[in-house]
């Protein structure tokens, strides 16, 4: 694994001289690609602290962004109704917008101004070998899942759930169609606790992310949020080194490590874990300190 000290830190006055962080946020400027650029953001640890309250700047520096004539779109692991609460309280409506770790592409209606969406892509895979073989080994834990119109089942309340809208089901429930997204809450396991479980159990014919605390995020095989991204430069028609990603949580991997072999660039926060770090690259500031604001004003 690549030294964590090793990698460029964007602006991070701790972890280097002042100036060499400002030549290295100078350096993006210089380097940044011409054009019109896909700009992706993650929402929890990125976009939001954990108040839910905005990253400083962060809401300016995504409208220069947009006058600037750039496409600044959210991909996260959220569901839409949520996704799109966070797009409003920024004050965008883009063109797409990743969902469910890209399970969901939602698409604009209509013209630059509109504000409405519909489902343009939609992967879902059968939730039933999964939700048993977890329910096996985690009796404790709290079960919710997303259905491809976007309700969404659960088996116990929680409070960082979104939960409007949602219905409380019998854990036996959530297997009776095909799923977007599965989510998994043990409260009393650790993220390093749901990898050694990942891997003793073998979960196969799915993606999976594990959070930075007692969360476990299930997509349908081979679905992530590149994939989706994908869709939607394509889509745009926006060249592959006109990509930017930025994000902080395992769920951000593969976007990041699609970026960087395309030819584009990936930054993550610098309160992530290294394995995040390593696979984006370049790191930033952490979320509280304004990273996002930070890289888009360096553009």
């Amino acid at each position: 694994m690549t030294d964590e000290a090793a990698l460029p830190r964007i602006g991070d006055v701790d972890a280097s001289p002042p100036q060499e962080a400002a030549e290295v946020v100078a350096e993006i400027a210089e380097d940044a690609p011409l054009g019109r650029m896909l700009i992706a953001l993650d929402i929890d640890g990125t976009v939001l602290l954990e108040d839910e309250s905005f990253s400083p700047g962060v809401v300016d520096a995504v409208r220069e962004a947009q006058d600037a004539g750039h496409e600044v779109m959210l991909a996260t692991g959220r569901s839409w109704d949520s996704t799109r609460t966070v797009m409003e309280r920024l004050g965008i409506h883009p063109e797409f917008a990743v969902c469910s770790n890209g399970a969901i592409v939602m698409r604009r209606i209509g013209g630059a101004d509109a504000t409405d969406y519909e489902r343009a892509h939609v992967e879902t895979f059968d939730p039933t070998e999964v939700l048993t073989l977890l329910g096996e080994h985690l009796g404790d834990a709290h079960f919710l899942v997303e259905l491809p119109d976007g309700q969404r089942l659960f088996t116990d309340y929680l409070d960082d759930w979104n939960l409007q809208g949602a219905n409380k089901v019998a854990f036996a429930e959530l297997s009776h169609q095909p799923v977007c997204r599965v989510v998994v809450v043990a409260p009393e396991k650790t993220d390093q606790d749901f990898l050694q479980l990942v891997e003793r159990i073998g979960l196969s014919q799915v993606s999976y992310a594990i959070g930075w605390t007692a969360w476990l995020d299930i997509a349908p095989q081979g679905v992530n949020k590149s994939t989706a991204l994908e869709l939607v430069r394509e889509r745009l028609d926006i060249a592959p080194e006109n990509v930017l990603v930025m994000g902080d949580g395992r769920n951000d991997i593969e976007m990041m490590q699609w970026a960087v072999s395309h030819g584009g660039r990936a930054i993550a926060m610098q309160q992530g874990p290294p394995e995040v770090h390593e696979a984006a690259g370049e790191v930033g500031l952490s979320v509280t300190e304004g990273g996002v604001a930070a890289i888009l004003r360096a553009l």
